[in-house]
């Protein structure tokens, strides 16, 4: 097929009704406009195949808009191999939007990453906002930083939020603050919620909990749950009980369990007795310890439900809650079951870490979390990072003088050196972005025994 760019041509005229007759004639008479023209109100009237009759005459004589519409046709009710095509020659000719779809194409039905980078670089450079993002992350999934950082950049300057939010995730991952603000700040103002929420954990994390507060609420504007989940633990703070209880039920109906259990406390301090049974029960189904044994005890205290208290603190028990089993041995025990009473008696399951980590702490672990987590990436433990790092706020409270910290910690635990080194090394990337690569979850499960050994040898709780 011969080949003739119109890069430059005047936009067509949209076709009316009535206008059949004249384009008729010109199309005929070799008018390319015309007949992509005709062919588009043949496609508003539902003639497929009138319209791709006309599209392919005005895409002979090097209409763009046709080739175009010719590839969008056989996407939809062609052959994939046709679309390929019409897409190729209205890409090759400078149209952007069809470099994007036919790279869409070779990526998603024929995985051709290298074709579809080479095209989605075409049109990102022909202005298409959508190529640039795509690009960006697949630059990111190939461990090509700098040029994602690039494309997202580019991006993120002609609107998309998205990407900005994945910069300011880069940044902080790189230790770059000033950029992690930019970008956070600016997608966040423009209405990206999870943009304002991690602006707000990375301010709560500088010590700054009224600027925290301020994008958490600009988030929960967009009902996002892990803000509304921070603005109940604020009005909590504050001992602000009813305004608690509806940011942690807002945020509990999505289902976190964490803010189930934590209306189900609320609700208890308000003496909604019901409402707490509902939460603790849903937190509890879900699998979370601590709400099953405090819905154990809210049975028996509240409704005199022995046999369902009886339950759930089995279900706490065996999930490794020691309280649920030391409540459950005494109940089995005044009800005459003491072979079982005895076993949850003679070996209750170790204590766990029951201490709430300081907001910033808790803040640096969720923001690392969500880090790790990006890109089809394995999303560390909020739970288990916040006690790595307040372990060590724990433990050290004590010493004045922290020129030798890990030297005090050996000496005083008899911990071994290397161990406490690694804890310190992992708590410094996780306080300090960008110092190291982020620890992997091996290093998270070996680091959280050492601060559990830790606590066990300095008898602190």
């Amino acid at each position: 097929m011969a080949w003739q760019g119109e890069v430059t041509a005047p936009a067509v005229p949209a076709p009316r009704m009535g206008d059949e007759p004249e384009l008729l004639a010109a199309a005929r008479a070799g008018d390319a406009r015309a007949a992509h023209r005709l062919g588009k109100l043949y496609a508003q009237h539902g003639d497929r195949a009138a319209a791709r009759r006309w599209w392919e005459r005005a895409a002979a004589a090097g209409n763009i808009d046709s080739a175009y519409n010719l590839g969008v046709w056989h996407e939809k009710h062609g052959s994939l191999e046709d679309a390929v095509s019409w897409y190729e020659l209205a890409a090759g000719a400078g149209d952007a939007e069809a470099a994007a779809n036919l790279a869409l194409l070779l990526l998603e039905q024929r995985g051709d990453a290298a074709g579809a980078r080479r095209w989605f670089e075409s049109a990102a450079h022909g202005g298409s906002t959508m190529a640039a993002r795509r690009l960006a992350l697949m630059c990111e999934d190939a461990g090509e930083l700098v040029a994602a950082r690039e494309w997202h950049r580019r991006a993120a300057g002609d609107g998309d939020l998205a990407s900005a939010h994945d910069l300011g995730f880069l940044a902080y991952s790189a230790g770059d603050d000033e950029e992690t603000v930019r970008w956070w700040e600016y997608a966040a103002r423009e209405g990206h919620a999870d943009a304002a929420y991690c602006m707000g954990l990375y301010l709560d994390a500088g010590r700054d909990p009224e600027g925290a507060e301020a994008y958490y609420r600009l988030a929960a504007k967009s009902e996002h749950p892990g803000a509304a989940s921070q603005l109940g633990g604020v009005a909590l703070s504050r001992g602000d009980l009813r305004t608690a209880r509806a940011w942690f039920e807002q945020a509990a109906g999505t289902g976190r369990v964490h803010d189930q259990r934590m209306a189900g406390f609320v609700c208890v301090e308000l003496g909604d007795c019901g409402a707490a049974s509902h939460w603790f029960g849903r937190a509890a189904a879900g699998g979370d310890a601590e709400a099953a044994f405090n819905y154990g005890l809210l049975l028996i205290a509240e409704f005199g439900d022995m046999a369902g208290g009886q339950h759930w603190f089995r279900q706490a028990a065996r999930a490794g809650h020691r309280g649920a089993a030391v409540e459950l041995g005494g109940l089995l025990s005044v009800t005459g079951e003491l072979g079982e009473a005895q076993v949850w008696l003679s070996d209750p399951p170790p204590a766990a870490w029951g201490r709430h980590a300081e907001p910033e702490l808790a803040a640096r672990a969720e923001l690392a979390a969500a880090a790790t987590g990006r890109r089809g990436g394995v999303s560390l433990s909020v739970a288990d990072l916040a006690e790595v790092l307040g372990t060590w706020d724990l433990v050290t409270r004590p010493l004045h003088d922290h020129s030798d910290v890990i030297g005090w910690l050996v000496e005083r635990s008899g911990v071994h050196r290397m161990a406490v080194e690694h804890l310190a090394s992992v708590r410094g990337t996780l306080l300090r972005p960008g110092t190291a690569p982020w620890p992997s979850p091996g290093e998270i499960e070996h680091v959280l025994a050492t601060a559990r050994d830790l606590r066990r040898r300095l008898g602190v709780r």
